[in-house]
């Protein structure tokens, strides 16, 4: 509690103001797609031209289409387009990912759609990813971000608690997610 109690003393906290966004579901494919071979913390290791992603199943680009990629590949994709920035092109990739139960899907497509300013979007897909996989800091940390964003450190500072329990306090989740409340911005 201590951690909660010093991020609401923080008089001059400014509060993220909520935006709705129109979000144009036509796939744009504007940008690079990427492959991705590794976990987490691995950079995109080959490039496609527009319209095309790397096929880990085919060893090749691909094009964009439906049943050319699996929905491993798809994922990554997605998410790694959401890291990056691509929000819209993200949450293009990753509805078309046949397995609609998948709890990375639904944490990216929650991430994409939280950092275009449709926070209760974002939030109410977190909660459909725990459902599946109660265990994923990520999807708590960015869950906790969401009530970061809405100014309810009391939701988040729960998660807190979560995510402490499965990593520690060590841990880049734990970190960012009391950064965050300590700032009143989300960190991610």
């Amino acid at each position: 509690m201590m951690v909660f109690a010093e991020s609401r003393q923080g008089g001059g906290r400014v509060r993220a103001i909520l935006s709705l966004f129109v979000l144009a579901l036509a796939l744009t494919w504007s940008l690079p797609s990427h492959a991705f071979l590794g976990g987490d913390d691995e950079k995109p290791t080959k490039k496609c031209p527009s319209g095309k992603a790397w096929s880990g199943r085919a060893g090749k680009c691909v094009a964009l289409k439906s049943g050319s990629l699996s929905d491993e590949d798809l994922t990554r994709a997605g998410r790694q387009l959401a890291r990056d920035g691509h929000y819209q092109e993200a949450i293009a990739v990753l509805d078309t990912v046949a397995d609609k139960n998948n709890a990375l899907v639904l944490t990216y497509l929650g991430y994409s759609h939280r950092k275009l300013g449709d926070v209760d979007l974002g939030i109410s897909l977190y909660h459909e990813a725990l459902a599946i996989d109660p265990e994923n800091v990520d999807t708590r940390e960015y869950l906790g971000e969401g009530y970061v964003t809405k100014g309810e450190l009391d939701l988040a500072y729960l998660e807190l608690v979560a995510i402490e329990k499965r990593c520690g306090t060590s841990c880049k989740e734990y970190q960012a997610l009391e950064k965050a409340m300590r700032s009143g911005q989300s960190q991610y």
